[in-house]
């Protein structure tokens, strides 16, 4: 009968942490898209490096709430 105390070496391998922290990636990575696309349809005339600079920052900003 089992006290509840297991050897982890018996347990089956969970890559519950690494499956993390690709799926927080990957949602950065959408997020970013998103951002992205949202920002350059509301506004067309924004050029190009302001656009970026605000995608990195709202990656950054994105990555400290995550």
């Amino acid at each position: 009968m089992s006290d509840g105390n297991y050897n982890r070496s018996l347990l089956p391998h969970t890559p519950y942490h690494s499956g993390l922290q690709t799926g927080k990636a990957m949602a950065k990575m959408k997020a970013s898209e998103a951002f992205r696309e949202t920002i350059s349809q509301a506004m067309p005339d924004l050029d190009s490096e302001k656009l970026n600079k605000l995608t990195v920052q709202f990656t950054s900003n994105l990555s400290r709430k995550i």
